[in-house]
């Protein structure tokens, strides 16, 4: 691929606006929360039935939203943009620093912190674990597609977000259940590496080559039809992720019913690490000499995440029931209002940057 046709590819991902769904997305998720939980108390063996339509431990209805899910953001990502890593070294040596040897680290210390030990007598104790487990899914899994709209939103470059995000996902394939893999056992959490690295191929490894498949497809058709293509298909995204989360909230609806503090008490660490991650990717990008357009979506990156793949993984790993799954489900809560923040704060900060 041409230089100017991989400008005009990230132009296009990253110029594409926020869709209603994507700027609601916490009413949405909220509205989920609602109306699961009272499906769930409402229609209780409907529910069973659909916890116990599995194969292998994969849950059959859920692994397919999940697909659905997570296959029409891959198909964005463009692996050829690879080449133009060599144009950003710094921004993007900040960016996996931030991401793969900060970001998951970090999160499984404030886990251990604030779960394991401050709000340990508000949380159920049979949970603990599970809850650390899910925050660590959720952090060691960088942002893929929704970090197009937040560089957008801080006028990024497109050409790096792209570069970056064709990285990170090259990275993910590789590290995602090593790291996953290594936390959870030094937070004394067991899980089977065959049941993680099945995760990886049906989450990350086959929606990666059917994405690339359908993306080059498309792409064959000429860019008009690919960004028509695209805009047809991106709210099946959400609406697979909404579907999911009433699934899961029909099952989690009990123990929420019983203490509806937890959802709170586990967005503190997530709050904090998205903070966290961000100001020290913005700060680093400005110490090694970037230019502001670089450093807003390395700093962006480095605090979202890739939420959809969170949620399977602990689904898959643990369970609807489990506090994992909730865990993660909480940092889809929070990820628009709170990642809108950040954008507002490195564009109104850009004059402190540039001096």
């Amino acid at each position: 691929m041409s230089v100017v046709q991989c400008e005009a590819g990230a132009k296009a991902a990253a110029g594409a606006p926020m869709s209603v769904f994507e700027r609601y997305l916490t009413l949405w998720v909220f509205l989920c929360i609602i109306a699961g939980i009272a499906a769930g108390q409402l229609a209780p063996r409907v529910f069973q039935a659909i916890g116990h339509m599995a194969v292998a431990q994969v849950n059959l209805p859920v692994g397919l939203l999940i697909w659905v899910m997570i296959i029409p953001m891959l198909v964005k990502v463009d692996f050829s943009a690879l080449h133009e890593v060599r144009q950003h070294v710094r921004g993007i040596g900040v960016t996996l620093f931030v991401n793969w040897l900060v970001k998951p680290f970090s999160m499984a210390f404030l886990g251990w912190l604030f779960v394991r030990n401050l709000f340990a007598p508000m949380l159920p104790a049979d949970q603990l674990d599970s809850y650390i487990a899910g925050l660590i899914l959720l952090a060691a899994a960088p942002c893929t597609a929704m970090v197009f709209v937040w560089s957008r939103l801080s006028n990024g470059d497109p050409l790096f977000t792209l570069s970056q995000v064709a990285m990170n996902d090259s990275i993910m394939v590789f590290a995602f259940a090593p790291i996953v893999a290594f936390l959870l056992g030094i937070s004394s959490i067991a899980v089977p590496w065959a049941t993680l690295l099945t995760s990886v191929i049906l989450y990350i490894v086959i929606p990666v080559i059917l994405a690339q498949l359908l993306r080059k497809t498309l792409l064959a058709k000429g860019q008009p039809a690919f960004d028509a293509a695209m805009a047809r298909i991106g709210p099946w995204s959400i609406s697979a992720l909404l579907a999911t989360l009433v699934l899961l909230f029909a099952f989690q609806g009990e123990a929420i019913i019983k203490q509806p503090l937890v959802i709170a008490l586990l967005a503190v660490p997530i709050l904090i690490q998205v903070f966290f991650n961000s100001a020290l990717a913005y700060w680093l990008n400005k110490m090694v000499g970037e230019k502001h357009n670089v450093a807003c979506p390395s700093a962006l990156i480095g605090a979202s995440n890739f939420f959809e793949l969170a949620v399977a993984a602990a689904i898959s790993l643990f369970g609807f029931e489990s506090g994992a799954a909730l865990a993660t489900v909480v940092g889809v809560l929070i990820e628009v209002p709170v990642m809108l923040l950040v954008v507002k704060v490195v564009n109104a900060s850009k004059g402190w940057y540039e001096a």
